[in-house]
């Protein structure tokens, strides 16, 4: 099980935001180390996005263990804009990233068919253009509707939020089955049907089921823990969170 933790989940809240990027960013790699952690998913937001330090130096990605780059920037209501996308996706992609998370949820969602229509034609664009690079689509979306998105490029992938998905009401089983080998990489959070983030194990995310399903496809890709933050230190929280997950997936 390979074990990961979303950037800035390993530091205090900046500000009043739940996840933003770190202030002491490099610190956060100390821990993943101790704590066992094969990786991290970097984080750009609106907040940081010209000044992130993998905007400024695309190396990071080859000195530090990112196991893909969750594009924060693109949650916005202009998700299927031609000319924002190519202000905020296009330089990015520039940098030779090898992998892209790219959220489609809360105000980039797509459940309008014309507007989803409209971002198809444009993200096409983008992995046809960009074919050396992964994009993986965290939606909350049905799964047809997501099929919509990743059947169109080889390079297209499913982030699968387990969280999200149990918010959603979508059933996990049949989720992770239709897009099984698509999947290829799952953020671990726990959730309740109406849509709060909760400590693992007290909401209604049926992680057996998840973990049985993914096991059935031999799925060897990244969990990156993404989990609602307690009150105690946050390398703490993850190693506890991290440790309860390990636990219920050995004995699945």
């Amino acid at each position: 099980m390979k074990m990961g933790v979303m950037q800035g989940r390993l530091s205090p809240p900046v500000g009043d935001h739940m996840q933003e990027f770190p202030i002491n960013w490099k610190q956060e790699f100390d821990h993943v180390s101790s704590l066992g952690l094969f990786g991290v998913e970097w984080l750009i937001t609106k907040n940081n996005f010209l000044d992130n330090p993998i905007v400024r130096d695309p190396s990071i990605q080859d000195k530090f263990p990112i196991v893909s780059v969750c594009l924060d920037v693109l949650v916005d209501s202009r998700i299927a804009n031609s000319e924002f996308l190519n202000s905020t996706l296009k330089p990015v992609c520039d940098l030779g990233l090898r992998r892209l998370t790219i959220p489609i949820l809360d105000d980039s969602d797509l459940k309008d068919d014309k507007k989803r229509r409209t971002f198809c034609s444009l993200i096409q664009d983008f992995g046809k253009k960009y074919p050396d690079i992964i994009f993986s689509f965290e939606a909350e979306l049905d799964r047809y509707k997501l099929e919509e998105i990743v059947s169109l490029c080889d390079n297209f992938r499913v982030t699968y939020d387990t969280g999200n998905a149990t918010s959603c009401g979508f059933n996990h089983a049949e989720y992770i089955s239709f897009f099984n080998d698509r999947i290829n990489n799952v953020h671990l959070k726990d959730r309740t049907f109406d849509a709060r983030s909760v400590y693992p194990f007290t909401g209604d995310t049926d992680f057996s089921s998840i973990f049985k399903t993914l096991k059935n496809f031999d799925y060897s890709e990244s969990f990156i823990i993404q989990t609602a933050r307690s009150n105690i230190s946050e390398p703490e929280t993850i190693s506890k969170h991290k440790k309860m997950f390990e636990e219920l997936y050995c004995l699945i």
